[in-house]
């Protein structure tokens, strides 16, 4: 397979962080999916597709119990 963005071929599936965003806040959800080792590029499968769609759904019904990892703080002066 080579990528669609670089033309590169070294695609690995690799654990990803992808973000989900509720409200002011970010959701990391930790995936399997191939990425292009040269551009970064993730490609994703329908069955991915769908695991997101539905772990947005359950993050804005709060079924779902997040860990606080840290915070992120803003200054606007």
């Amino acid at each position: 397979m080579k990528c669609i963005v670089c033309h590169g071929d070294d695609i690995q599936v690799t654990e990803v962080n992808e973000e989900v965003r509720l409200d002011n806040n970010v959701v990391w959800v930790q995936i399997k999916t191939p990425v292009c080792r040269t551009c970064g590029e993730r490609y994703y499968d329908r069955r991915t597709v769908h695991l997101l769609e539905k772990i947005t759904r359950e993050l804005k019904a709060g079924k779902l119990a997040l860990k606080e990892v840290g915070k992120v703080l803003t200054y606007k002066p």
